[in-house]
């Protein structure tokens, strides 16, 4: 028994990393405005303290509403075209945030945002290419990847804020979240 249990495989790492890369990604969506959207929904038309709740609010809702829809379309049809399909919608939800003047506009943008739930499919993949063994050490690296992003958006976010406006921070959301729509392919994974 000289061999060390529960070691990743090469092709475990690089799915735990893209998986967990992504997920913090998504996760960077929802936090980086708790802390500057306050100010910034001051600059936007009809804004109110109601609106200004829902706008922050609304990602996590309607995320939670499609996650067991995105989960049954991810058995039917593939983990990896569902992941692509929601994050394309999460893009476009990036682009209206950023590109809106009111609160109305932020609001749907923020949901289209949460409407691209790939948060079980993520945890669904990270489970067909991990063995039971490490199964919870990709769990874990998700749960850093979380920790983390929500550490850093809260650095982060005022800072943004200062150098490019909160529309900017949603263009960048948008350009990061296009330059990882693909994932290795099924053959890969």
């Amino acid at each position: 028994m000289n061999k060390i249990p529960f070691v990743m495989t090469p092709l475990e790492r690089k799915v735990s990393f893209s998986i967990a890369f992504i997920y913090a990604l998504r996760m960077l969506g929802i936090f980086i405005v708790l802390p500057i959207m306050a100010l910034h929904a001051k600059q936007l038309e009809h804004a109110s303290p109601f609106l200004v709740g829902i706008s922050v609010g609304i990602y996590g809702l309607t995320q939670a509403f499609l996650q067991i829809p995105f989960g049954w379309l991810s058995d039917k049809y593939g983990r990896k075209i569902v992941i692509f399909f929601g994050l394309v919608i999460f893009i476009i939800g990036s682009i209206i945030a950023a590109e809106s003047a009111t609160i109305y506009g932020v609001v749907v943008g923020r949901s289209l945002q949460g409407a691209g739930a790939i948060s079980a499919v993520l945890m669904s993949l990270a489970a067909d290419h991990t063995s039971e063994n490490n199964r919870t050490k990709i769990m874990a690296a998700i749960g850093i990847a979380i920790g983390f992003t929500f550490l850093l958006s809260l650095i982060l976010g005022p800072l943004l804020q200062s150098l490019i406006g909160m529309d900017g921070i949603f263009w960048m959301i948008a350009a990061v979240s296009y330059t990882h729509l693909t994932l290795p392919t099924n053959r890969e994974v």
